[in-house]
């Protein structure tokens, strides 16, 4: 995927093709957004145009409130997620004033038409960018006769009678609900960071784990996941403890995963990390051996979870075809 940031790359940018593009955030990039990123890749096969997104690298609540609601995803995370879905090329944008004063008009005549090629602009569900949100499908349908392009409006996707939302979705993740977001996200949730270097305790307990730094996105209770993760393209089980070690008097909020059956050097990479089924809250055991014996019955019921599902791995169960199929799924967007 092609990741242009700010408007000065535009410049720089082949876009004969034209594009089918949307708009917005995409924060945890739901069912709700698929639905869009889907159409956004049909609707640019149809044309033989390219498959775009615009995006913002901060929140726009940022700017127009002075505060912003936690984030499902970081930037990284959504790039990682666009390509995933079938997105050829991105613009990251940042939300700043000048952004805020570009009324819907200029902003669909200096970045989509002009900068990328507009032949088609996508709407999700109440969808809305420019000045005061002034760019809707109906207020744009008149300049888009006039200026050659079409427009398209995705309806609202809903579960048990709800609109799939970012905000339920940062809901059911802070509640440890994640069956419900697993369904609203159309897959597991997870977290995207990088592997940093620990004090090694897990690997003096016989369960060496890498340390990830979540790059600020939301996390759901703490206490000790079934989990997966992905290296070389391939999916691979894992427990995973989120917590701040009581048994050691820790203070910092640590991710440690402990890869199954694998072995290697994840230093400095970015890793993601899904969260499968909550197994226990964090405990504070007497010593390190009693902690050691508990983390392998952790692993015990990990492994039966997996394999009462009939699986040697998580894949089938939690995963739908297009992210099983994917080999792309691990590797980095840009």
């Amino acid at each position: 995927m092609r990741v242009l940031r700010g408007l000065g790359a535009l410049a720089h940018g082949d876009f004969q093709r034209g594009c089918v593009a949307t708009v917005g955030v995409f924060d945890g990039v739901h069912l709700g957004h698929l639905t869009v990123l889907k159409h956004v890749v049909a609707r640019a096969k149809d044309l033989d145009a390219t498959p775009t997104m615009v995006t913002f690298s901060g929140h726009p609540k940022n700017v127009l409130l002075g505060h912003a609601p936690a984030k499902l995803t970081s930037l990284e995370h959504r790039l990682r997620l666009f390509k995933r879905y079938g997105i050829e090329t991105t613009l990251v944008l940042e939300f700043n004033e000048a952004i805020r004063a570009m009324s819907a008009v200029d902003f669909v005549r200096t970045v989509l038409l002009d900068g990328l090629g507009l032949r088609e602009l996508v709407f999700g569900f109440d969808s809305k960018f420019g000045h005061d949100r002034q760019g809707t499908p109906s207020a744009l349908a008149p300049i888009a006769a006039k200026w050659g392009f079409t427009i398209d409006e995705v309806e609202p996707v809903r579960l048990a009678g709800r609109a799939v939302s970012s905000t339920a979705i940062r809901e059911a993740v802070q509640l440890g609900d994640l069956d419900a977001a697993r369904a609203m996200l159309s897959r597991p949730f997870s977290v995207l960071g990088t592997v940093v270097h620990g004090d090694k305790r897990g690997r003096d307990l016989g369960f060496p784990t890498a340390n990830l730094d979540p790059h600020h996105e939301i996390l759901p209770p703490r206490g000790v996941y079934a989990a997966a993760t992905v290296i070389e393209g391939q999916l691979v089980p894992a427990v995973l403890n989120l917590g701040r070690r009581p048994t050691f008097d820790g203070s910092d909020l640590l991710i440690e995963t402990h890869i199954l059956d694998w072995q290697g050097d994840l230093y400095d990479r970015n890793l993601e990390v899904f969260f499968l089924q909550h197994l226990r809250g964090e405990l504070k055991f007497d010593d390190a051996e009693a902690l050691k014996g508990q983390i392998a019955k952790d692993v015990g019921n990990a492994k039966k979870i997996w394999r009462e599902a009939g699986l040697d791995s998580p894949a089938a169960v939690f995963f739908p075809p297009y992210i099983r199929a994917d080999s792309s799924v691990g590797r980095a967007t840009d």
